[in-house]
């Protein structure tokens, strides 16, 4: 099997039309792999443009402030790309004089960059011959291959770096990389794939023991953890309400959110009230309290369900240090918030 020439002959004849196809650009490089680490390519590209647009150059994205940063960031998930991504710009922008490094075991020392990106960008800027491992590629040579080793292990991550470098075009390993990503994505799905017109179905040993629902194999994740937040929207006279700023090591570090109390369980109104948390943020004596939604709001992310309630603390008073409700658009915020937002706020708010 000439797997590379097979490989490439459906690349050239079915891949996408990418802006970062058409460059050898790192910075650009490094953006996009940036940003498609867990995310599809349909909601990506629009985040990429957007960043493009406002930062053309490493520079530009270095002199941001991070509220910036993370604005442009906000709903794309995995924030600590988004503050690992800066940071490496900073660094590169003043530490390297705007410069990338041209090889793998360099590329790899930056912040945010793993195996994958290093690869990535060192093969697709350089033409290091040095393989891509990512789900796609995982997925394709598991079936290919009939290889059952669990793809969340450190067996095998070795095992299958190994054979992608074995079956790497050398004199080439852009296009080789670019294409077998793009095969994964496009052809041989994780539902459906298009097995009866793959160029591979001769040799693809899991269609022919009819094992590829069954491939790859990967170690269930631990059990999701749920967590029981209460936002509350304050809503004072002079149409102000209350921001924070999330700190610590948690989910959505630097992002804004309205004043958190995390509880054990399900808040019924009068025990929220009642909580000592309640009592020290909410201080006056005159006000109103309405649960925006009927039900709680689920938001789930990789590890962890999230049931939240919108308290909407209505005051007579007004707010002397608080944050227009015209300007709450401004703010970095958690894609759980920005939906609430968006039912919450006038038409001419947003």
């Amino acid at each position: 099997m000439q797997f590379s020439k097979l490989l490439t002959v459906w690349y050239l004849g079915n891949k996408r039309d990418l802006p970062w196809r058409k460059t050898r650009d790192p910075y650009k490089i490094w953006l996009s792999e940036i940003m498609l680490q867990q995310t599809r390519i349909e909601q990506g590209l629009p985040y990429y443009l957007k960043f493009i647009k406002a930062f053309p150059t490493v520079f530009d994205l270095a002199a941001a402030n991070s509220e910036q940063v993370l604005k442009l960031w906000q709903g794309l998930g995995y924030y600590s790309r988004a503050r690992n991504l800066h940071s490496t710009a900073k660094y590169v922008a003043e530490e390297l004089k705007g410069i990338f490094p041209d090889n793998y075991s360099d590329l790899k020392k930056l912040k945010g960059i793993g195996d994958y990106t290093a690869s990535a960008i060192a093969s697709i800027c350089y033409d290091e011959p040095v393989a891509v491992v990512d789900g796609n590629v995982y997925r394709v040579l598991s079936r290919i291959f009939n290889i059952h080793t669990p793809i969340n292990t450190t067996a095998g991550n070795k095992e299958f770096k190994k054979l992608a470098e074995e079956l790497l075009d050398k004199n080439d390993p852009a296009t080789f990389n670019q294409a077998l990503m793009e095969f994964g994505a496009l052809h041989c799905k994780p539902q459906n794939p298009a097995c009866p017109v793959c160029p591979f179905k001769d040799y693809c040993l899991a269609l022919q023991k009819q094992l590829i629902t069954e491939l790859p194999v990967k170690i269930k994740k631990s059990k999701v953890k749920k967590r029981y937040f209460n936002y509350l929207v304050f809503n004072f006279q002079n149409d102000q309400t209350h921001l924070e700023q999330r700190r610590g090591k948690g989910i959505w570090r630097g992002l804004y959110q309205f004043p958190l109390i995390e509880s054990e369980k399900l808040l019924k109104e009068k025990e929220l009230i009642s909580s000592e948390d309640f009592q020290e943020k909410v201080s006056s004596e005159s006000f109103s309290l309405k649960k925006f939604h009927s039900s709680p709001v689920v938001h789930k992310l990789s590890h962890q369900h999230l049931f939240t309630q919108f308290w909407v603390v209505k005051f007579e008073e007004k707010s002397a240090d608080g944050i227009s409700f015209k300007e709450i658009k401004q703010y970095p915020v958690p894609v759980l918030i920005e939906n609430f937002l968006n039912d919450f706020l006038p038409d001419d708010y947003k």
